[in-house]
């Protein structure tokens, strides 16, 4: 899984100084864990999202930002509380759930966002 800063996420996700709407820039559609080192609940999502990205590896990147370092990146979403996660379609708006995540609520939104999979449900 790999960490974003704010460099890096604007190359793969959305370069928001170039664009006010939303434009993902990247090729497979994300998640993204906004977390912080500190934060109890974080602690719960991370082993799932481990799981996932190697269950979805070449179908779904899932990426971090660690909300201190990258506070910029963290302002510019809105992120008040966290976990804070961005599922990023590679089609239509991003959708932004907060809180520990259950990891079959991951898998519905994965298949319900990201993949526009309805047959698998």
């Amino acid at each position: 899984m790999e960490h974003l800063t704010l460099e890096s996420f604007k190359e793969k996700v959305f370069d928001f100084d170039k664009n006010q709407e939303w434009k993902f820039e990247g090729k497979l559609p994300c998640i993204i864990d906004f977390y912080a080192d500190w934060c109890g609940p974080c602690k719960m999502v991370a082993p799932i999202l481990e799981e996932l990205s190697k269950e979805y590896e070449g179908k779904v990147n899932i990426y971090k930002v660690d909300t201190e370092s990258e506070q910029e990146l963290a302002g510019a979403f809105g992120i008040r509380s966290i976990p804070s996660i961005l599922f990023c379609p590679a089609d239509g708006q991003p959708q932004m759930a907060q809180g520990a995540l259950p990891k079959n609520t991951f898998v519905q939104a994965i298949n319900d966002v990201l993949l526009n999979n309805k047959a698998a449900e």
